[in-house]
C-alpha cells in the first residue's frame, strides 16, 4: 500500500462514501480505507428498531437518492442496503479490512499509516463517525454484578429480555430508544437512568419533520430560536417533570452547541412514560451483586444493565499530534482546512439540529470543491 494518490478518505460509513463520491464527480481519484468487513458494518451492527430521525428526501448522500420504497423513516436493513448500492454506484475504490493508525505529514502530502502498511496521498479526508470505541462507566461494584451489563452499541432486540427487570443508563437518543423498544418487548420493568436532563422533541410536528426545522436553528443565533424552540416543546413534549424529567436549564440550541449533543427525538419514550412502563429514575452511582444503587440513595433490582453512554472518538490518535483538535472534536470541518495542516479534511463529525446526513451532503460536496480546485491548480 505504498503507491500515491490523490487522496485517502479514512473511513467507509457516509461520510467517507459520499466524499469519495462527490470528488469523483470532480474527476478526483480517491482511495476509501475501512476497518469493517463490509459496506456499511457499523450501521448493520446497530439495534433492529433503529430508523434514521431524518425524512428520507432529508438524508441521501451526494449523487444518488433512496428510493421511495424505504418509506419515509428509513430503517437500519434499508439504509445499509443503500449505503452498499451508492458504493456500487459510484464505483467505489473501498478498502475493508483496513485499521487506520496515523496520519503524518510529509513531503508534498501525508502518510497514512494502517495495519497492511504505508499509504501517500496528497490530501486526507478524516470521516471516521462518532461511534468509535463504546464507553462504559467504569462503576465501583461493577465487577460484581451478577446481572448481564453491556454497553447500547451491544444491544440488538428487547424481544431477548422480555420478561426482566432491566435499567438502560442515559437519556440521549440511544437509550430513550432503547427503554420503548424494551418496554413494547415485554420487559418486566424497564428504569431510564438520567444525570442531565435531556431535550426531547417530536420527530414531527404535524406533518413536517423536526430536522427541517433544525435548518433555521442552525442558521440562527440561539437567543433568536430557544425561545420559539421552548415554546414548542411545551406545546407538543409538555411538562414531563411528574415523570422524572427534568427541565434542561439552557435552551435547546445553546445546549447543543456548548455540549455537541444532539436533542432526544422521541420515537416511543412519551408514550411508554405515560403507560408506566418506563419509569424514570436518578443517576446511577454504584452497582451490587443483584442490585443498582442510584443517586438518591435507593438501590433497585436489575437483571440487566444497558449503559447508552456514548462513544469515544479516535480522533486524538489519528490525528491529535497535528495540531487540527479541540479536546477530540475537529477545529475545523467542510471545505477548510487547518493551517497547521493544510488539505486535511473533516466531514461527518460535527453534529448538526439539521440531522448528520444533511450535513454530512453539504460538507462532502465542499470538500470536494476545494480538493478538486486544488488538483487544478497544482496541474497548471
Amino acid at each position: 500500500m505504498s503507491e500515491p494518490t490523490a487522496v485517502v478518505v479514512v473511513g467507509g460509513g457516509p461520510a467517507g462514501l459520499a466524499t469519495a463520491a462527490a470528488l469523483g464527480r470532480h474527476g478526483v481519484e480517491a482511495q476509501v480505507l475501512d476497518r469493517g468487513d463490509t459496506v456499511g458494518e457499523s450501521w448493520a451492527n446497530r439495534y433492529a428498531r433503529l430508523h434514521l430521525h431524518t425524512p428520507r428526501v432529508q438524508s441521501h448522500l451526494p449523487g444518488l437518492r433512496i428510493p421511495a420504497t424505504m418509506g419515509r423513516w428509513v430503517g437500519r436493513d434499508d439504509l445499509v442496503a443503500y449505503l452498499q448500492q451508492y458504493a456500487a454506484h459510484h464505483r467505489l475504490q473501498v478498502r475493508l479490512g483496513v485499521d487506520v493508525h496515523r496520519v503524518e505529514r510529509s513531503a508534498g502530502g501525508y502518510r497514512v499509516l494502517t495495519g497492511q502498511g504505508e499509504l501517500t496521498a496528497r490530501s486526507v479526508v478524516v470521516a471516521t463517525g462518532y461511534n468509535q470505541e463504546p464507553v462504559l462507566p467504569d462503576w465501583p461494584g461493577a465487577s460484581e454484578f451478577t446481572g448481564e451489563l453491556l454497553h447500547a452499541a451491544a444491544y440488538r432486540d428487547g424481544s431477548v429480555y422480555r420478561g426482566l427487570d432491566v435499567l438502560v443508563v442515559g437519556g440521549g437518543n440511544s437509550g430513550a430508544e432503547i427503554a420503548a423498544d424494551l418496554a413494547e418487548h415485554g420487559a418486566r420493568s424497564v428504569r431510564l437512568a438520567i444525570r442531565t436532563p435531556p431535550q426531547i422533541v417530536p420527530r414531527q410536528i404535524g406533518p413536517v419533520p423536526t430536522t427541517l426545522l433544525g435548518i433555521l436553528n442552525d442558521l440562527l443565533p440561539a437567543p433568536v430560536v430557544d425561545p420559539v424552540n421552548r415554546l414548542l416543546q411545551r406545546v407538543t413534549v409538555g411538562d414531563l417533570t411528574g415523570f422524572g424529567v427534568g427541565r434542561p436549564s439552557e435552551g435547546l440550541v445553546a445546549q447543543m452547541r456548548r455540549t455537541d449533543v444532539v436533542p432526544t427525538i422521541d420515537v416511543g419514550l412519551l408514550s411508554q412514560l405515560r403507560l408506566g412502563t418506563v419509569r424514570v429514575v436518578p443517576a446511577v452511582v454504584a452497582l451490587h451483586p443483584d442490585r443498582v444503587q442510584l443517586a438518591d440513595g435507593q438501590r433497585v433490582r436489575a437483571d440487566v444493565v444497558i449503559a447508552a453512554t456514548g462513544y469515544r472518538r479516535t480522533l486524538p490518535a489519528l490525528v491529535g499530534h497535528l495540531g487540527v483538535l479541540s479536546g477530540d472534536r475537529p477545529l475545523v470541518k467542510g471545505g477548510r482546512t487547518s493551517p497547521w495542516a493544510p488539505d486535511l479534511y473533516f466531514v461527518g463529525l460535527a453534529n448538526a439540529l439539521k440531522g448528520l446526513l444533511l450535513q454530512i451532503n453539504l460538507d462532502a460536496r465542499a470538500v470536494a470543491r476545494a480538493i478538486s480546485a486544488r488538483e487544478r491548480a497544482s496541474a497548471r
